[in-house]
């Protein structure tokens, strides 16, 4: 539990082990939910001089990999948001051409993977908050009542670590992603225009889905409805199965909001009881080139 007076550095300080385990392979995702206007943009990105978790995340991850002798280290990176229903690129330039992004599992590694999404590499801190920046920039926000600068799409932002032990010959991929999820809200308090309105609606329906897939997860059912929803879709291998994943939930302090501090508290109940088996992305050589025919043959059936 956060209030009001702690600070960035306590709560990077809370989640920055998260960053080595993606480093060592495993899938790694950190979610902010809560309502609009309830700090999960400040928790994510935070500001220039008070930065968040993923500035902070990002300078932790090339001082560990600073220290990783006898080691190989590729790194890149994805930003899409998700507004009404279309899963938009923000990493390509104005101007640049836009395919459909197609949502896809790889057979081998069971990574959703994004067809059509620019992937960038990234090799120094200064590049990828560069780049992180870049992206944000073109992100999709509306004033409302509730904030001055609503986010009105959900963020995902992913980079992909993929690390070989020269020594051993073997191969760790750990994904690292970091979701800062549009707000709750009901139109009666937010005060939206109609184009707002159809925003909210979306937003809440996406949310709604997500939480379909929690109460899945959480009660052990046999089906999980990822399907449901693109939200869903792209977050497949960051809720599930193997992922270790971290979900913050904002809450406002104003007596004004009992009722919504009140559903993300309950929400919040359902993610805690979710139970992942956590297991590395690993891969030796003989591994690794069984995987790629696997991709090759599925990729010429599809």
């Amino acid at each position: 539990m956060f209030g009001p007076d702690s600070t960035q550095e306590e709560v990077f300080e809370e989640t920055k082990r998260l960053i080595q385990s993606a480093v060592d392979g495993y899938n790694v995702c950190i979610f902010a939910y809560g309502q609009t206007g309830s700090g999960k943009t400040f928790t994510v990105q935070g500001s220039p001089d008070n930065p968040g978790l993923t500035p902070r995340s990002i300078i932790e991850l090339f001082d560990i990999i600073s220290n990783m002798d006898n080691f190989v280290v590729k790194m890149s990176c994805n930003m899409t948001e998700l507004y009404l229903k279309d899963l938009r690129d923000l990493l390509l330039a104005p101007g640049e051409h836009a395919e459909p992004i197609i949502i896809k599992e790889d057979p081998a590694t069971k990574r959703v993977v994004l067809k059509n999404c620019k992937v960038v590499e990234i090799n120094s801190i200064a590049e990828c908050e560069a780049i992180f920046n870049d992206g944000l920039s073109r992100r999709k926000v509306r004033k409302t009542n509730m904030n001055d600068e609503s986010s009105r799409s959900h963020l995902i932002f992913s980079i992909i670590i993929d690390t070989t032990n020269t020594n051993t010959n073997v191969r760790n991929i750990g994904k690292l992603t970091f979701c800062d999820l549009a707000g709750s809200e009901k139109s009666s308090k937010t005060g939206v225009s109609k184009q707002g309105q159809e925003e909210a609606n979306a937003i809440n329906m996406s949310l709604s889905a997500l939480g379909s897939v929690i109460t899945a997860l959480s009660t052990g059912s046999t089906h999980v409805p990822y399907r449901d929803h693109t939200l869903t879709m792209v977050l497949r291998d960051s809720l599930g199965g193997t992922a270790k994943t971290l979900m913050f939930v904002n809450a406002s302090p104003s007596i004004y909001n009992e009722a919504e501090t009140k559903n993300s508290l309950e929400y919040a109940t359902r993610v805690k009881k979710i139970k992942n088996t956590v297991a590395k992305n690993t891969q030796n050589k003989e591994a690794l080139k069984l995987k790629q025919v696997i991709t090759d043959l599925s990729e010429q059936v599809d």
